[in-house]
């Protein structure tokens, strides 16, 4: 490649943007970026990974108006109005980089916290370079299995704790697989649709349950019963719950499966939908803990010991050992995004995971 795509001067090329016009309804705009500005890099994306959660809120129109979409990306700092961009598990290569910039970074692949597109323009702290033995496919995880890092991070599962997760969509999915390497005494996930259930438990959940059916919900709560024998208390619940599941009314169910004193980490965003939470009962009586965690921050207890950079070196161990990318279930090149979105829309239990390719 010549000096001139080294510098960047007077090129510039068209990026196939994915935007969300209204409720229901997204487009592919055309955009021709401008050429590189000193310290600046153009980046060819390779695939990008739809957060069926958060994407669909942005999708229903589901958004809260009244906060940015994420404080801590510079991509993702304004207010939640239409149209916008929305994405934030970009994999991609570095195909121009601007003057200033240390010619290294050229053809190195990377992961940036970016809305969908073909291409776009960053700076070196916006994109952290893969490791060379993980693969796009893999890498697109990040996002997500930091996240569950955090969640990890912020539960605390203990030796011989009970451990239930609700909801396995991806975020849970890949919390459950990070957990079932804790020696835990038991580790339960709930799920309504049947193939994230036996996903779960292919990565190593000891039982999943249909969130949805009152039979399985009764089978749970004997499964987390501690036998007579073995304690002259009553000691039945789970000691930690997290709810990842999107649904704000789950929380009443994570309640009602709780032990005396237990922990239920909040790791759902759930817009602006909400629900009647029972607070009046056993939430008050059996001393329950309720922990918000937020991938965007570390907690300030670990915050001495613990920064981005070292969740993110944990995280991509994760991948390493996790393999994520089996979990992909739909490649879709983004001038098909309307199709797939009306799926995750219409027919979540058909999509796993769905990535744009390009």
């Amino acid at each position: 490649m010549g000096q001139s795509a080294l510098s960047g001067a007077g090129l510039s090329v068209k990026a196939r943007q994915l935007w969300f016009t209204h409720p229901g309804h997204v487009e592919i705009r055309e955009q021709r970026l401008p050429p590189l500005e000193p310290g600046k890099m153009l980046v060819k994306s390779l695939c990008s990974a739809i957060s069926a959660g958060t994407e669909m809120l942005v999708y229903r129109g589901q958004l809260p108006t009244d906060i940015t979409l994420d404080a801590s990306l510079t991509t993702l700092q304004q207010q939640a109005a239409y149209p916008l961009q929305y994405g934030y598990a970009c994999v991609g290569s570095v195909e121009q980089v601007g003057a200033g910039v240390d010619a290294a970074w050229l053809n190195k692949r990377v992961f940036s916290f970016q809305p969908h597109a073909s291409h776009f323009i960053a700076i070196a702290d916006q994109l952290l370079a893969l490791p060379d033995d993980i693969e796009p496919e893999a890498a697109v995880f990040l996002a997500n299995m930091e996240t569950a890092v955090n969640l990890v991070l912020d539960g605390r599962p203990a030796l011989g704790e009970k451990v239930a997760v609700l909801g396995q969509g991806i975020v849970g999915l890949l919390l459950s697989s990070v957990l079932a390497r804790f020696p835990l005494a038991q580790l339960l996930a709930l799920d309504e649709i049947g193939k994230r259930r036996n996903y779960a438990e292919r990565l190593g959940v000891h039982q999943a349950f249909d969130s949805k059916s009152d039979r399985q919900i009764a089978d749970l709560k004997d499964a987390l019963k501690l036998p007579v024998e073995l304690s002259a208390t009553p000691n039945s619940g789970a000691d930690l719950i997290y709810e990842v599941s999107g649904a704000p009314e789950a929380l009443n169910l994570a309640i009602d499966l709780c032990s005396y004193s237990g922990r239920i980490v909040i790791g759902s965003w759930y817009g602006s939908k909400s629900a009647p939470v029972q607070l009046g009962g056993v939430a008050h009586r059996h001393r329950i803990k309720f922990i918000s965690s937020q991938v965007s921050s570390i907690a300030p207890e670990l915050s001495g010991r613990w920064d981005k950079a070292r969740r993110f070196q944990q995280a991509w161990q994760m991948i390493r050992r996790v393999k994520p990318q089996a979990l992909i279930s739909h490649r879709i090149p983004i001038d098909q995004a309307a199709d797939i979105y009306q799926l995750l829309d219409q027919a979540p239990e058909q999509v796993l995971q769905a990535i744009f390719i390009y």
